[in-house]
């Protein structure tokens, strides 16, 4: 089967995001669909509209740096506004929505830029929160706000408490907080979404390892386990959290249903490339880790199982194709991104 195809069909809605979208009232706002995940968010959730006939408007904003990607929204029925949510002003004008997605944030290039950086991390959130105030607010952030935890544990839960290292998880845990007080102060239900880590044919954490084994460049292996998940699980899980939102804001991890060998993942992406890996250093006792048995309560867990990205990934590599070019820094163990 054509690669291309095979990546459409692991972008379509399922049946339970099918059920949820028909029972989700009002239309749903994208504030900053033009990151990495945001497009597909965006198209995932008018697939749905579409196929279950509600009728209810897709929004996106962003500032859309890239003007085709605005086009490419608009031509597929998404509304769109080009706005810089900093921007007292632009944030105003937005249309009200009573569910949000919150994608908007800054993580790389953070390092010389940290005012910036607590500004859309940390200072955005509550604008935002008062301008949304009588909505329901789905709020991504990362398992970045969690230390380095041992393998043996499977990872923190939500209960877990927090120790971020660096200033790019240190405002990540301020958009949190940020959130959690106008849920409280205005009774507005919100959801913190903890996502760790997502992976599209694009960017993520297998194809920085796939890149690697094609390029024969050095894998450092000090940060030498991860979770993987799909990024259309994800998305799926994102549109489905606008039910779980709550008053206070609830906090959900989002993840895959193991703990990833990078070593692993590198040789069999060398398998599958002919190419043997290159390592570097020796894997740590702790990682960035994450349990996410409580989504898998409330959604099921991941459909798209492991070996399937990775056969799509290392073919779209082979083949070339286009990406983002916006490596995750998985390695990184000291907080600088």
């Amino acid at each position: 089967m054509d690669v291309n195809e095979i990546y459409r069909r692991l972008l379509k809605p399922s049946d339970a995001l099918l059920a949820d979208i028909g029972k989700l009232d009002g239309d749903i706002i994208i504030l900053g669909v033009g990151g990495k995940m945001g497009p597909a968010l965006a198209t995932l959730a008018k697939q749905a509209v579409d196929i279950t006939g509600k009728k209810k408007n897709i929004i996106g904003v962003a500032r859309f740096s890239e003007p085709s990607l605005q086009s490419e929204l608009e031509q597929i029925g998404i509304k769109t506004y080009s706005a810089d949510l900093l921007e007292d002003d632009q944030l105003d004008r937005l249309p009200d929505a009573p569910n949000v997605l919150y994608l908007a944030g800054m993580k790389f290039g953070t390092t010389g830029k940290e005012s910036l950086t607590w500004a859309m991390n940390s200072y955005l959130p509550g604008r935002v929160a008062e301008k949304y105030r009588h909505s329901k607010i789905v709020a991504f952030s990362t398992g970045n706000v969690y230390p380095f935890t041992p393998l043996a544990s499977g990872g923190p839960t939500e209960q877990h408490p927090v120790e971020p290292l660096g200033e790019y998880a240190q405002s990540c845990l301020g958009r949190e907080r940020v959130f959690q007080y106008f849920s409280t102060k205005n009774h507005t239900p919100v959801l913190i979404y903890r996502l760790n880590y997502a992976n599209d044919v694009s960017y993520g954490v297998l194809l920085d390892i796939a890149r690697a084994v094609k390029e024969r460049k050095p894998i450092d292996l000090r940060m030498g386990y991860v979770n993987i998940i799909w990024q259309g699980d994800a998305n799926e899980m994102a549109i489905r959290a606008l039910h779980h939102c709550s008053v206070p804001a609830k906090i959900l991890n989002i993840a895959g249903p193991g703990i990833c060998s990078v070593r692993s993942l590198a040789k069999e992406f060398g398998s599958l490339f002919k190419e043997e890996p290159r390592f570097v250093n020796e894997e740590q006792s702790t990682a960035l880790l994450s349990n996410a048995e409580e989504s898998y309560r409330l959604f099921g867990p991941p459909q798209v199982p492991l070996s399937d990205m990775i056969h799509l990934i290392a073919r779209w590599v082979d083949d070339d194709r286009k990406t983002l070019h916006k490596p995750t820094h998985f390695q990184e163990r000291e907080g600088n991104f």
